[in-house]
């Protein structure tokens, strides 16, 4: 079994405790968030910071990592949750660099109904309305 590199280790921290304040450290400047929600990506800090933080109180209190692939740079982490009776399936890709920054975090999701109230979810929590 491979270890967890560290990066993903502290997002696993921030995770557990969904505390939005172990994200900072943890997010390159020019980080990039890609929702599966909006067609555009969400560039730099600031905005990974808030689409990361309202996932975390959509998804956290049932967020349930199943599966991890690494690479050098990057991991693949399979996750559950249930969203109001819904399950959601999805995979985290993340990408980091050599300081063990995430530079890159994108989000896939399904089934559709899932990715409909996650969308709904994070909109509301987005808008201050969650």
């Amino acid at each position: 079994m491979t270890a967890r590199p560290p990066v993903v280790e502290a997002w696993h921290r921030v995770v557990e405790t969904r505390d939005p304040a172990l994200l900072g450290p943890l997010l390159a400047d020019g980080c990039v968030f890609r929702s599966p929600a909006v067609h555009a990506p969400q560039e730099g800090k600031r905005l990974t910071l808030a689409y990361l933080s309202a996932a975390l109180v959509v998804l956290g209190p049932t967020l349930t990592y199943h599966r991890e692939l690494f690479g050098d740079d990057s991991a693949v982490l399979e996750f559950t949750a249930t969203l109001d009776g819904l399950d959601v399936h999805g995979v985290d890709l993340v990408r980091w660099d050599a300081d063990g920054q995430i530079v890159d975090f994108t989000v896939m999701v399904r089934p559709l109904r899932g990715l409909e109230k996650l969308v709904a979810l994070m909109r509301a929590q987005l808008e201050g309305r969650g």
